[in-house]
């Protein structure tokens, strides 16, 4: 079943692509099992398709968008559950934002613009939030690369810096045909699940900068990227893998590189 969607000049500048597929908005809200005590976080909500379907779980709702226009779908939405912070998310004092709501467990859902789809993902991050998991439609080549395996070609950077704080899994293909007005590419579900346990990382600043550096130029191999650092020291820790500096970045896994970065 398809959403009709009510016309709308939609914004390019702010990468929106409503979705209107009755399936995957029912498959996205119900990718985590949510509690009437848990408070949701939404980005972009749009018209409100996927704001509709999270009311129904009668859970907490924090919804973040930059459009005014789209005040006119959102303001009937809003009660003593719900409410339409009108801000970029990006700018956003988040933890100052939910400081006053009572929850158990924090998620965020959501339906991501592709320009800032990473930005997004790090201001997360970054803010400390507690995030028990995270439900998000982003573009499939993006989706690919952040639940990449090591040795594959879409395993990078990126994926080292989002898994060591999630584990991370594509749960479905979504067509464009899916979104008004339709996207040029395809698109990807997928679930975020902070890892219960944290990597030991001596220096995290240091870590992610050397992983950066690993994967500089993708198609040179780690002596040639990480020549600036102790290549006796590595050549030694990569042997206890059965690795070597002849290695490309993407072959190595984040366990591999923590033991790298904490040595050095």
């Amino acid at each position: 079943m398809v959403i009709l969607m009510e016309k709308f000049k939609h914004k390019k500048s702010l990468g929106q692509n409503f979705l209107k597929d009755e399936k995957v908005l029912n498959d996205i809200v119900n990718a985590i099992d949510l509690q009437e005590d848990d408070l949701v976080i939404e980005i972009g909500p749009g018209q409100g398709a996927l704001t509709k379907k999270l009311k129904e779980k009668n859970v907490n709702l924090l919804c973040y968008e930059v459009d005014f226009r789209t005040k006119d779908y959102l303001k009937k939405l809003e009660d003593e559950k719900t409410k339409i912070i009108y801000q970029d998310f990006l700018q956003s004092d988040i933890l100052k934002d939910i400081s006053h709501i009572k929850y158990q467990n924090l998620y965020i859902i959501a339906n991501l613009p592709y320009y800032i789809t990473t930005p997004i993902i790090k201001k997360i991050i970054d803010s400390k939030l507690c995030v028990k998991a995270m439900c998000l439609m982003v573009q499939k080549e993006v989706a690919l690369r952040f639940s990449a395996k090591v040795g594959s070609k879409d395993y990078n950077s990126l994926t080292i810096y989002l898994n060591y704080y999630f584990d991370i899994t594509k749960l479905i293909d979504v067509k464009n045909t899916c979104f008004d007005p339709v996207p040029k590419v395809d698109s990807a579900v997928v679930k975020f699940v902070a890892k219960k346990n944290n990597y030991m990382v001596k220096n995290e600043e240091f870590f992610f900068t050397f992983v950066r550096d690993a994967f500089r130029q993708k198609r040179k191999n780690l002596r040639n990227n990480l020549k600036n650092y102790d290549l006796v020291k590595i050549d030694e820790i990569l042997k206890k893998y059965g690795l070597s500096l002849q290695k490309r970045a993407e072959e190595v896994p984040i366990e591999v590189f923590i033991d790298l970065a904490n040595t050095l």
